[in-house]
């Protein structure tokens, strides 16, 4: 039986604010009723208390027999088709396991994860530690497995990028200075298909922020040093230089950077990071750049994301060590929570 009132009122409301959202809603009881009998599973939940959300998911804790799992039913998105090849290949090692996967309903059965326990609240520079070892376990070089043609080039996209960012700067009335525009395509254009440095290309979780790494739960292994072991979980996952995976840590802990030195705190971070995670920073800023220019259009081309396009362009300019005149000082930029 699935407990009424299971679907977290954020996952709701953006469901019902979004195109389809509804049907999916609409959908989700018997999607999930199947799987809990197909997997031979019991949700694990007190009687009024809703599931865990992602942001476009719905994690029911479960249990099989004595074993407590997580049911993940996602929405379909192109964005999500990554996921289960990722973490097959993965298995479990710097990533959450995958035990069972329907493609049908989008639908994962996985070990649970401490929901409570984000690498988001551990200080730095731990979490850069923590986060530099979960790297290093995730940079899987392609082989020969027809699996890895699932994932997207990172050098594509970038080429990509290329072509698309002026027509979309132009097409938006030029929403920020020119030479940022600039900034952002030397980096598609150097570390595109056509001009790759010499990267090593690896499997790379593209949003690995501190809110996609959970702790393993009380009596699971422990990390080599005796403390929590964390796993990453939600990868969109694509194929390329493990650098470009770096600006998600950037972007989602920017309040802790207050005070007038904060661009410059920033580009600490970005090589600390790096470091930690075996990759270079130079390459590292050079990715994010790149990425929060796209993210600046991206969020300009929607409405009411004013706050995140703000942040955008003070992550973009920060990095090139030029910030932008008149935005908001760090701490009151809109948070990523």
């Amino acid at each position: 039986m699935i407990p009424a009132g299971i679907v977290p009122d954020t996952l709701l409301g953006r469901c019902l604010r979004s195109p389809g959202g509804r049907a999916w809603l609409d959908a989700v009881p018997g999607l999930l009723a199947a799987r809990l009998a197909a997997w031979n599973l019991t949700p694990d939940l007190a009687p009024g208390e809703p599931a865990h959300a992602g942001m476009w998911a719905l994690v029911v804790p479960v249990r099989r027999g004595g074993e407590r799992l997580a049911l993940k039913l996602s929405r379909p998105f192109p964005e999500t088709a990554s996921e289960a090849p990722a973490l097959r290949l993965w298995d479990g090692h710097g990533a959450v396991r995958l035990l069972e996967e329907d493609a049908a309903s989008s639908t994962l059965l996985l070990e649970r994860l401490d929901a409570g326990r984000r690498l988001q609240d551990v200080p730095f520079p731990e979490a850069a530690r923590v986060w530099g070892g979960l790297v290093r376990e995730l940079s899987v070089a392609p082989d020969e497995r027809p699996c890895w043609g699932q994932f997207e080039r990172i050098d594509a996209v970038a080429e990509r990028w290329s072509d698309e960012l002026p027509e979309r700067w132009e097409r938006l009335g030029r929403p920020f200075p020119r030479w940022l525009l600039e900034a952002g395509l030397e980096v598609a254009s150097t570390r595109g298909a056509v001009g790759r440095r010499g990267g090593r290309d690896v499997l790379v979780h593209t949003d690995l922020h501190g809110m996609n790494v959970l702790a393993v739960p009380d009596g699971g292994p422990a990390a080599p040093d005796g403390g929590a072991s964390f796993r990453a979980i939600d990868p969109q996952a694509s194929v390329g230089e493990g650098e470009f995976g770096v600006a998600p840590m950037l972007w989602n802990r920017l309040p802790e950077l207050a005070g007038p030195d904060a661009p410059a705190a920033l580009l600490e971070r970005c090589a600390l990071l790096a470091r930690e995670a075996g990759l270079d920073p130079e390459a590292a800023r050079d990715w994010a750049v790149l990425r929060e220019v796209e993210n600046a259009l991206w969020y300009a081309e929607r409405a009411g994301h004013e706050g995140d396009f703000t942040r955008s362009l003070w992550v973009a300019s920060a990095l090139c060590r030029r910030l932008l005149p008149g935005l908001p000082a760090v701490e009151d930029l809109k948070r990523l929570d």
